[in-house]
């Protein structure tokens, strides 16, 4: 019979991690005597990070003393102790080549469900003192499990394990693990996968975003694991534009369309992408990248761009000053995953300012096509001569059946006429999105300044809007998302200190940053990120999760290690890649 050998509690702390503090749960103490479980927790357990680790499906961990002997073996350690690996219940038998999602177990006066495999992090390589621990968990076949509690009650070591229920569709827990994390994920195992019902709905999620991507014969890499940001991967590298016209389309803002050369068709792009833009503005200086949406209909013969110029943008003000009908410039293939989402909901599109052009092309988009969806367009202007694309808006709208227009003015001029040029004066907010009729049900398109956007997503928030329909578009770099870390950084991107003028140059477009790398200074393109303070996600840092996946713009990497499975064609893992050429990264 399978035993519970230890029982593991410990309560989030703080520990120090090079030169950042992280908030973790992993270390994990035995208890003497009897412990009460809870629907959610050990008396006395706590987790840290409550994104990654806890809640109904999560409530247990459980790793077995078969799997310790294994890794003191092959990390030629002897100082494991009880709860080495985080785990709540230390156990002996229920290997995870064995046991199955949806068994269930009584221990103590319990009962338990299983639900999932354990999701590595990188704070089980801070406790281990290994920090590719994450990646050898999973690529073992021996990453642990998590039970549901399915009947509170009390346990201790000791205790004997009993089945008391077994799944109807036998998955173990390996077989589940290395259908999502390993390559090859054949579709009738992801089709027995989601008939099991005590999976959790996570892993359930991500099994079903790989069987659609399977519909799509061109599709590459790990859709159940990649964030949203980096779907719709791009081929790395640039082409040469002939630019065809320069518009003004207000006091601050110029479009600039352009085709090939040669005439070739160029990418399709989705409504709301953008393309990177490459810039030598003096010679022998550097070289600018920048990210600008695409603000024209979705076309192959040309691509529009609109650029705000600001007064000390070095980007804006050289292409005002010395870009002209007839010069050439270097583009990448559309990217980006703010793009329109299919359906019959409501469409909001909300922005402020240059924030209209991604906008903008979605509503070319939805005009081409005569949408009967319920269309929206809000936006904020300064003014009437800081109001680009008035006249086109209004044009796109009247194709619409069932489109609604409301413009506010911050500070209008005494030209400006209400009901003509705008509707209102001041900003969106509440009680404007209640006086409009807002649809609680829409799918909103968010784009601006920062603050901008943070008001509008508290605004949509108090009115009932989902966050999973509030869908966000940020020029200058992403949301990070810097799992446990307390001091996270809030400093603007920047280059390195002391950096050097060797090494392949590393441009991150979306912030704006380029540095050259230094090979005894990072062991990876995240630690360079990182020392530019460039906004970055990542979870494992060691290329199993695929949270850091992002979007490799132009240039080659290598990997070290090797992810578990490979991003998508044009995406990379920036926690464990390091650059072979110049890299420009969307990010």
């Amino acid at each position: 019979m399978a035993r519970l050998l230890s029982v593991n509690v410990g309560l989030p702390r703080d520990i120090v991690w090079k030169g950042r503090t992280v908030h973790t749960g992993v270390w994990k103490n035995p208890v003497t005597g009897r412990c009460h479980v809870g629907r959610l927790n050990l008396e006395g357990d706590g987790q840290g990070d409550l994104d990654g680790h806890g809640g109904e499906h999560r409530a247990v961990f459980v790793y077995q003393i078969e799997s310790y002997r294994y890794w003191q073996e092959q990390l030629k350690r002897s100082d494991f102790v009880y709860g080495q690996f985080g785990e709540n219940f230390t156990i002996e038998g229920l290997a995870d080549d064995a046991v199955c999602i949806g068994d269930r177990f009584q221990i103590g006066t319990a009962l338990f469900e299983v639900t999932q495999p354990r999701v590595t992090c990188f704070r089980v390589g801070i406790r281990m003192n290994e920090p590719r621990m994450a990646s050898l968990l999973t690529s073992s076949g021996r990453p642990g499990f998590y039970f549901r509690v399915l009947g509170e009650g009390e346990v201790a070591a000791g205790d004997g394990i009993v089945m008391v229920g077994e799944a109807g569709e036998r998955m173990t827990v390996a077989e589940i693990n290395a259908l999502l994390y390993l390559p090859n994920h054949a579709r009738d195992g992801l089709e027995r996968a989601l008939r099991v019902e005590a999976l959790s709905p996570g892993w359930r999620g991500s099994f079903e975003a790989l069987l659609q991507s399977q519909k799509n014969p061109a599709a590459t890499g790990n859709a159940g694991l990649a964030p949203p940001a980096a779907a719709h991967p791009a081929s790395p590298g640039f082409q040469s534009l002939v630019v065809t016209s320069i518009d003004r389309e207000s006091a601050d803002v110029l479009s600039f369309a352009m085709q090939s050369a040669d005439g070739h068709l160029l990418p399709m792009a989705l409504p709301g992408q953008y393309v990177v833009v490459r810039l030598k503005p003096t010679a022998g200086g550097p070289t600018l990248f920048r990210s600008y949406s695409l603000s024209g209909p979705p076309a192959t013969e040309r691509y529009r761009i609109s650029v705000k110029i600001e007064p000390n943008g070095a980007a804006g003000n050289y292409l005002r000053e010395h870009l002209r009908v007839g010069d050439h410039l270097a583009v990448s293939s559309p990217r980006g995953s703010f793009v329109l989402q299919p359906g019959e909901r409501p469409i909001v599109l909300l922005s402020a300012g240059i924030g209209a052009t991604p906008a903008l092309a979605m509503l070319h988009a939805l005009a081409a096509a005569r949408t009967t969806r319920q269309v929206m367009w809000l936006h904020t202007a300064r003014d009437g001569q800081h109001h680009p694309f008035a006249g086109e808006v209004r044009r796109l709208m009247r194709a619409l059946t069932n489109g609604q227009s409301h413009n506010c003015y911050t500070r209008p001029e005494s030209i400006d006429k209400m009901g003509e040029d705008f509707n209102a004066t001041g900003r969106f907010s509440r009680a404007v999105f209640d006086e409009l009729g807002l649809p609680r049900d829409a799918d909103v398109y968010l784009c601006g300044p920062t603050r901008f956007m943070a008001d509008m997503k508290q605004a949509l928030a108090a009115l009932g809007v989902t966050p999973e329909r509030i869908h966000i578009e940020i020029f200058n770099g992403g949301e990070s998302m810097t799992p446990g870390v307390v001091d996270a950084m809030t400093q603007a991107p920047h280059p390195p200190s002391d950096a050097g003028n060797t090494g392949p140059l590393v441009s991150f477009a979306r912030s704006g940053v380029s540095a050259r790398w230094d090979v005894s200074r990072y062991g990876s393109i995240l630690e360079m990120a990182e020392a530019c303070d460039v906004r970055v996600r990542w979870a494992c840092r060691t290329g199993v999760c695929h949270n850091c996946e992002s979007g490799l713009v132009s240039g080659a990497v290598v990997y070290g290690p090797e992810p578990l499975d490979k991003p998508a064609d044009g995406n990379l893992l920036v926690c464990c890649s390091r650059p072979t050429s110049d890299v420009v990264i969307d990010l």
